[in-house]
């Protein structure tokens, strides 16, 4: 049982690490400058890489987890302001970026909606998710 209890863990992980590979591939390999709101979430995500990757390779995975949880919903509301912004649901005026790259500047537009900031959204949405099954399930 343990095992599939660190299933959710490593799916996390796993996410995280994606994730963080992707956001550098978009500034170092493609070139595209990141806006402040972009910064705030990588400060929120490369962190769980080495959190729940720790987790994974000790017997401490439960307190990665709870550590890892404000974490990732940090990043979640910063992912979620951010793709509102892009939505135009939120001002521009009401936005941290007053210097650099304008945090409503799209790099990326798939399909018509799939922005930088929705993958980091789905990104933390995903790894809240798998947090969240795997401390219902140890509590049990």
């Amino acid at each position: 049982m343990a095992k599939k209890l660190h299933l959710f863990l490593f799916f996390a992980w796993l996410v995280a690490t994606v994730s963080t590979l992707g956001s550098l591939f978009f500034s170092e390999v493609m070139a595209f400058i990141p806006c402040t709101l972009c910064w705030y979430q990588r400060i929120a995500m490369y962190p769980l890489v080495f959190i729940l990757g720790q987790g994974l390779l000790t017997k401490e995975a439960t307190a990665s987890a709870k550590i890892a949880l404000p974490i990732a919903l940090s990043g979640w509301v910063m992912a979620a302001y951010h793709t509102l912004l892009h939505a135009g649901i939120i001002s521009e005026e009401a936005v941290p970026c007053s210097q650099g790259v304008p945090c409503s500047v799209k790099y990326i537009e798939w399909f018509g909606f799939v922005s930088i900031p929705v993958l980091s959204l789905a990104g933390f949405s995903l790894i809240i998710g798998a947090i969240v099954l795997y401390l219902r399930r140890v509590s049990r």
